[in-house]
């Protein structure tokens, strides 16, 4: 992989932290957030509600007994709180608004039921910039009887659903709060709401969860008294047309009542904020984590292998945010999920990208063993429809062979075969170039190249010779040198045959792909030549035809003498280095 596409995989990973810790911080997809806390409460299931805690509920039934509708006179309230302490109840929480007068003996009924015997604790939705409630009519009347006062209001997230619970308002203690110090005789802890001042609902289930029973039947006494004894009383309203039901994270399509709200949110304080949400510091290395996981593996594995691996990450996160949750930690989701999203569409843009750049790449780099007069040929002579042509040149063939590679691959690993290959090719294909030869075809250990065509060379022959000279003198050593131990015994060998005369030189293939070749019989004598320095001491055979054409540096070689040649009626001279 190059080192361009690794930075930009990097850069991916990046980009996408960046991105998954922005929209955590700056709460851009709370509402999913929010949504996946509700879903890990659905997984978890239910737990079971304290026992000591009951709810007394104004529902259709009291309604129909009493032939009243909600709200009912005060009188009945304030017999279900002598009916309460008769039974023995520990805390007595009323979630009933009582604030604008009714009737004056039912006001004073109320009163004189409040102020008996143990303290109750009173429902406010309204606090003035005092810090003031207008419960039972203000000014400080609350105190006089020596009632409490607790706010009932809660956070409302996106689509009215109630998740968390706040410490108070404007000094005025929750009434969660207020229930814990009432039922423990102790101050609330200044942590027992988290370190934000609100905490986690930790819902036992979704509404009817905690065990209610009808305000009436209380009222009459149709509750033994040894369910309400030494219980956490809360008194509200569950009728369909009260205000107070609300969706929370375990309702669903349906709702809670806002006394089962209550009861939960007490025993989420008494147990001091079971739930909480991980630091920043955790969620920003968990966004982090999962943003770097796919480009990092990409460095390493394919671009599929190393997504699927980080879609499997992410299954693996997924259940770890649940099994936390399960313990109480509150993990983000969304981000994370966001960053390893990104990150991993970004690194298969990169791969594809770079793939796909790489093709190109390659297409380049065997073009360049072609001249460029090539290409621009092979694209004139196609006039749009591949039509096939040629011409005759005066040429030079080149042929050569890597000698016992075949028996070498054998006992070798495949990339350390692809590696040799490469790296002989690579030095003869230079050789090659470098002199003006036209690389035609590549087969195996094998080159076929010429010299003086497709662009005529007066002196192809020279070229030829000289590149030839280059591959045995210096190329080959330099092979064998970069083997070492791994090369062959006495180092690899070559065949090598050359050959002048006309070639017919052009454009051959189909309508879909096309190459440039050279054939014709002075092609076929220089691939027999290759051929025929197999099992003789020689590395080079060249014909009399090129070596009559030779005008320089030819005091290196020395006739062979003349040689059969198949497909030829009569020996032709052979020619050759001196060893």
């Amino acid at each position: 992989m190059r080192r361009r596409q690794r930075l930009l995989l990097l850069a991916t990973g990046l980009v996408a932290a960046v991105l998954g810790v922005l929209v955590q911080q700056t709460g851009a997809l709370r509402r999913l957030e929010l949504d996946s806390v509700d879903a890990r409460f659905q997984v978890r299931g239910e737990r079971a509600p304290p026992r000591d805690v009951a709810l007394v509920l104004i529902d259709e039934k009291t309604l129909q007994e009493l032939h009243a509708r909600y709200p009912f006179a005060r009188r009945y309230h304030a017999r279900m709180l002598d009916r309460l302490r008769q039974a023995g109840a520990k805390v007595i929480g009323y979630d009933v608004n009582f604030t604008e007068p009714t009737t004056p003996v039912d006001d004073e009924r109320l009163l004189d039921a409040i102020a008996r015997d143990r303290p109750v604790l009173l429902a406010a939705t309204a606090v003035n910039r005092r810090g003031e409630t207008n419960v039972l009519g203000g000014g400080g009347i609350v105190e006089q009887l020596g009632a409490r006062v607790g706010m009932v209001l809660f956070p409302i997230d996106p689509h009215g659903v109630l998740r968390r619970v706040p410490a108070g308002v404007r000094g005025v203690p929750h009434f969660a709060a207020v229930t814990n110090e009432m039922a423990t005789g102790r101050q609330t802890p200044s942590d027992a709401l988290g370190r934000d001042g609100e905490a986690w609902i930790d819902y036992a289930g979704p509404g009817g969860t905690y065990r209610a029973y009808s305000f009436i039947d209380v009222l009459r006494g149709r509750i033994r008294a040894d369910r309400l004894r030494d219980r956490v009383v809360l008194v509200g309203a569950s009728v369909p047309t009260s205000p107070d039901l609300h969706a929370t994270s375990t309702t669903g399509e349906g709702q809670m009542s806002g006394t089962e709200i209550l009861a939960n949110a007490f025993d989420t304080v008494r147990r001091r904020a079971p739930l909480r949400s991980t630091g920043t510091g955790l969620n920003v290395a968990v966004i982090a984590l999962l943003a770097l996981i796919v480009p990092l593996l990409s460095l390493r594995l394919s671009p599929l292998r190393a997504t699927a691996i980080g879609l499997a990450g992410g299954v693996g996160y997924v259940i770890a945010a649940q099994l936390a949750f399960g313990a109480g930690h509150v993990l983000p989701v969304v981000a994370p999920m966001l960053g390893l999203a990104v990150a991993g569409g970004g690194g298969l843009a990169v791969h594809y990208l770079g793939a796909t750049v790489e093709r190109e790449r390659t297409r380049s780099t065997f073009a360049r063993f072609v001249p460029e007069e090539v290409v621009s040929m092979a694209l004139a002579r196609t006039d749009g429809d591949l039509r096939l042509g040629g011409e005759r040149l005066e040429s030079t063939v080149l042929f050569c062979d890597l000698r016992a590679f075949t028996a070498w691959a054998e006992t070798r690993q495949p990339p350390e075969v692809i590696e040799l290959l490469n790296r002989y090719l690579e030095e003869m294909s230079d050789a090659i170039m470098d002199h003006g030869g036209t690389l035609v075809a590549y087969m195996g250990d094998g080159i076929m190249a010429v010299f003086g065509a497709p662009l005529p060379q007066d002196d192809h022959a020279d070229r030829a010779f000289a590149a030839a000279r280059e591959m045995l003198h210096r190329r080959l050593p330099r092979v064998n040198a970069s083997l070492g131990e791994n090369g062959l015994a006495g180092g690899f060998r070559m065949g090598i045959g050359l050959n002048s005369g006309p070639v017919m030189s052009g454009n051959v293939g189909s309508s879909r792909r096309v190459e440039y070749t050279a054939v014709g019989d002075t092609t076929n004598t220089a691939a027999r030549l290759e051929g025929m320095t197999k099992g003789t001491p020689h590395q080079l055979f060249m014909s009399d035809a090129t070596r009559a054409l030779l005008t320089a540096g030819t005091d290196d070689v020395v006739e062979a003498g003349e040689l059969p040649v198949r497909g030829r009626s009569t020996p032709i001279r052979i020619w050759t280095l001196r060893a």
